[in-house]
C-alpha cells in the first residue's frame, strides 16, 4: 500500500497513470493459511462464511480486482478501495449484457465498493519515503525524475 501511494505522490500528476491498492477481502481457502494448523484451515472459512459474513471466494477477489479496472469510479489515483458487507458474487460476466452488477450494498457487490482510509502507519510520510527508498535501492528499480505538469496560461 505505501509503494502505490508513494508512486500516486511521485508520478501521477505527471502521468496521469492511475496508481490505486485494494483489499478483496479474506480469502480464506488460499494458501496464505498454509502455515497455520489443520482445524484452523477447516474452521476458519466456514467461521467467515456463517459468524462473520466476510468470507470471500477466490473467484470474488479476482472479480473485486477486475472492478478497479472497469469501474469509472476507480480511475481516482491514491485510493485503497474496499467492499463493505458481507461477501456475495460482485458480478456475473454475461456475453449478451457485460458486466452484471451483484447484489450491492451490505451484500457486497460492485455497489458496495469505498475508498477506504489505510492506516496511520501506511499513511505516515517518513514510513513510506523510507520503505520506498530501501525496497528501490535492494530491488535496483529505476524510476523516472518527477517531472511536473507546467501550467497552461492563457
Amino acid at each position: 500500500m505505501q509503494t502505490i501511494l508513494q508512486l500516486h505522490e511521485r508520478y501521477h500528476e505527471s502521468t496521469g497513470i492511475t496508481f490505486s491498492t485494494m483489499y478483496p477481502g479474506c480469502i480464506a481457502e488460499t494458501n496464505l493459511f498454509r502455515e497455520k494448523r489443520l482445524w484452523f484451515r477447516k474452521f476458519f472459512p466456514v467461521f467467515m462464511k456463517y459468524v462473520t459474513g466476510g468470507y470471500v471466494s477466490e473467484p470474488e477477489a479476482g472479480e473485486r480486482l477486475a472492478q478497479c479496472v472497469w469501474d469509472e469510479r476507480c480511475k481516482e489515483s491514491g485510493k485503497y478501495w474496499s467492499w463493505n458487507g458481507a461477501a456475495q458474487r460482485v458480478g456475473v460476466y454475461s456475453s449478451k449484457d457485460g458486466y452484471v452488477k451483484g447484489a450491492g450494498g451490505g451484500g457486497g457487490g460492485t455497489e458496495a465498493l469505498f475508498p477506504n482510509n489505510p492506516s496511520p502507519d501506511v499513511q505516515n510520510p517518513a514510513k513510506a519515503t523510507r520503505m520506498f527508498e530501501l525496497s528501490t535501492e535492494i530491488t535496483g528499480a529505476q524510476w523516472p525524475a518527477v517531472a511536473k505538469k507546467e501550467a497552461v496560461t492563457a
